[in-house]
């Protein structure tokens, strides 16, 4: 595909970056009062029967993916024209979420800014490892990175992990405002905990939220895992990293059905919104279908999605995704080469010491 220039995107995408106080209100009451009903309803139905009460918690889990990305947008400053404003429902969303607002702003920024560069890995990434790291890394690194790798752990124990127990903790690298955001929201989730517990009973809250952030983990990461991890991504080392082409070919199109793109907010769009993180979300499908030159980027649907199961590491020799096998090939053809060059060698040092091969014609 032909990337644009900076200058000739930057015009494209112009008045999709304008926030709608409109459209941010009526997606902020067509989630959170949904959100809010649900847990009336759980608690009004706990007497009847966990057979309602469960399905409910699962649809609250999913429209807590679709809270965490206001919470997203209003990391970006884009939610509302007010950095005030979105500073506020930041901060409320974070709670509801699990997730400290200052601290996660600056390293999601961090993100942004390093996608797609090898020399930049580490924050907000899935950790990805290249073929040639992954044969000279120890043992228990190749183990621990197979563990982290590993569906279950990725989809289903990091989700808990990451937002109930490391979010807790500030970032001994951000500054004194990021680190304190993490105490604050730590307060605030003690005072709902306590509240909720206070009403359900302690147990109930605990199996109810454990469902709620359960579904909203698994999905959330999921979304999260596919928006870089696909076959034809983009990784390139910090000389030859570009900007444009690390969000329009690094950071994936996931086309969904329109269900799961409403509970998703349109983070499927994430070329777009990798292009540009001042766009809201309610205007990505719209920036998208502007110009023609966003829509070359080849859609993922579920179905071919699937596929970045199968995906472990990056290769530099063919630029794309690969799985294990690929790195058991290239062991062999090093092992090869490796035996190769010792025959040579081994050659060598005896003609030097006066030693004489004969070539295939003289032994024959």
């Amino acid at each position: 595909m032909r990337f644009p220039t900076v200058k000739e995107w930057k015009a494209i995408v112009a008045e999709y970056q304008q926030s709608s106080t409109w459209r941010a209100t009526w997606q902020l009451v067509n989630t959170l009062v949904p959100y809010v009903a649900l847990w009336v309803l759980m608690y009004h139905f706990l007497s009847i029967s966990w057979w309602i009460v469960a399905p409910l918690a699962v649809l609250a889990g999913a429209l807590l993916v679709r809270v965490f990305i206001i919470f997203h947008d209003c990391g970006h400053g884009s939610f509302l024209r007010s950095r005030l404003a979105n500073d506020i429902i930041g901060f409320i969303t974070g709670v509801l979420t699990f997730t400290p607002y200052y601290q996660w702003r600056w390293e999601h920024s961090l993100h942004h800014a390093t996608t797609g560069d090898l020399d930049r890995r580490g924050i907000g990434d899935v950790w990805t490892m290249t073929v040639q790291e992954y044969l000279e890394s120890s043992r228990w690194k190749r183990f621990a990175y197979k563990l982290a790798r590993n569906p279950i752990i990725l989809f289903v124990i990091a989700p808990f992990v990451l937002f109930v127990v490391l979010q807790r903790i500030p970032n001994s690298r951000g500054d004194t405002r990021e680190r304190r955001s993490v105490w604050y929201m730590n307060l605030a989730l003690f005072g709902m905990i306590t509240a909720l517990s206070w009403v359900f009973g302690l147990g109930t809250y605990l199996i109810l939220q454990a469902i709620i952030t359960g579904v909203a983990g698994v999905f959330g990461v999921w979304l999260f895992y596919i928006q870089h991890q696909f076959e034809d991504a983009y990784w390139e080392r910090h000389e030859d990293w570009d900007y444009t082409a690390a969000a329009l070919q690094g950071s994936s199109f996931y086309k969904l059905p329109r269900i799961l793109q409403w509970f998703s907010g349109n983070i499927g769009f994430h070329h777009i919104h990798h292009l540009s993180s001042r766009i809201p979300n309610y205007n990505l499908e719209r920036c998208h279908h502007s110009h023609p030159v966003f829509q070359q980027v080849k859609p993922i649907t579920i179905r071919t999605s699937l596929k970045s199961l199968a995906y472990r590491l990056w290769d530099e020799q063919l630029n794309k995704l690969v799985g294990y096998r690929r790195m058991r090939e290239v062991r062999r053809e090093q092992a090869a080469a490796k035996a190769v060059q010792g025959e040579k060698a081994a050659v060598q040092n005896f003609e030097n010491e006066g030693g004489h091969v004969a070539t295939p014609e003289k032994r024959s």
